[in-house]
């Protein structure tokens, strides 16, 4: 695999599931009062902007860069954490597809002893389908310990993050909305700080890989694996872990305008795959470039990861 390659290689941002109908459904619940404490912030509509003229993975749309009108709206100031979600689940019952259908994939760097057995993807043998990981135990059994309550809720899958908003009187993000969320008021930004790139040594804004991936992770930002939903410097708006941490779910199909073959061929086969945004812990720029506002990829709705999360946005009322 050359340097480009690696640089714009989906692999670390998770694998999909091999199934036929790609869902078990999603449940829908009444509206509660959502009581778990979180802070949301309202984001000023208007002209925002989506994309890129600076596109470092042209293959995933990232180009051109425009502008979207965007009407108000309010936005989690962090993605669901473990602590909110357990309480939806308290609420209603629901369980996760994770846990209806009794495995998830978990990145091997946290697994050891017979758990390294268990059936990799190819392409990416540091994804593992792990037998009872679940947003509960999020290295399979025994790991609930290491489930931090302020910690990102993970192990989701997008019908999951769809219920939970049904329930909290919310709705997954556009990626417009994402964006502009993201952006801060900044404009042409390539991250919610600024430009400037994080790196090994000695500036760490997000949770992001630092070292060879997929070898060892250095965790000279923090952090080894997911950091809390609440941590590092907020961008203008007052928005935690935009990019790095986990990937975020959003509303919208992912699709991609090219009449490339090159393009049609490396996305065959994810038609109802949704867009994801922001990155996470296992990017780093060698391999998986995608902690930038205007990166993207396209996951399957039914997979569910040690790596995947979700925030939600909600309507302003006239």
């Amino acid at each position: 695999m050359t340097e480009s390659e690696k640089k714009g290689s989906s692999a670390c941002c998770g694998p999909a599931r091999v199934r036929d109908d790609h869902a078990l459904g999603h449940q829908t619940f009444p509206t509660s009062d959502d009581s778990v404490e979180h802070d949301i912030v309202d984001i000023p509509g208007g002209t925002g902007f989506l994309g890129t003229d600076r596109p470092e993975l042209a293959i995933d749309g990232e180009a051109p860069f425009r502008q979207s009108k965007v009407k108000p709206f309010r936005i989690d100031t962090t993605t669901v954490t473990v602590a909110r979600f357990a309480a939806f689940v308290a609420a209603t019952g629901y369980k996760t597809e994770a846990e209806r259908l009794g495995d998830s994939f978990v990145f091997r760097g946290f697994l050891s002893g017979n758990a390294l057995n268990a059936p990799s993807v190819p392409g990416a043998p540091w994804w593992l389908m792990i037998k009872g990981a679940t947003w509960r135990a999020i290295y399979g059994p025994g790991s609930e310990a290491d489930t931090n309550p302020d910690h990102p809720v993970v192990h989701v899958s997008w019908n999951d993050a769809i219920a939970f908003a049904s329930w909290a009187g919310g709705r997954l993000p556009t990626e417009a909305e994402w964006e502009h969320a993201a952006r801060g008021g900044l404009g042409d930004i390539r991250f919610p700080w600024g430009d400037k790139e994080p790196d090994d040594t000695n500036y760490f804004p997000c949770n992001i890989w630092q070292g060879r991936f997929p070898d060892k992770d250095m965790g000279r930002d923090g952090y080894i694996g997911t950091a809390p939903a609440q941590s590092f410097e907020p961008n203008p708006y007052g928005l935690f872990n935009m990019v790095g941490n986990v990937w975020e779910w959003t509303s919208q199909p992912f699709t991609v305008r090219s009449l490339k073959k090159s393009v049609k061929r490396a996305h065959r086969g994810k038609a109802g795959f949704k867009i994801t945004k922001g990155g996470s812990f296992l990017c780093h720029l060698s391999y998986c470039y995608r902690y930038r506002i205007a990166a993207r990829t396209g996951t399957s709705p039914d997979s569910a990861m040690s790596h995947q999360g979700f925030r939600l946005v909600y309507d302003v009322k006239a």
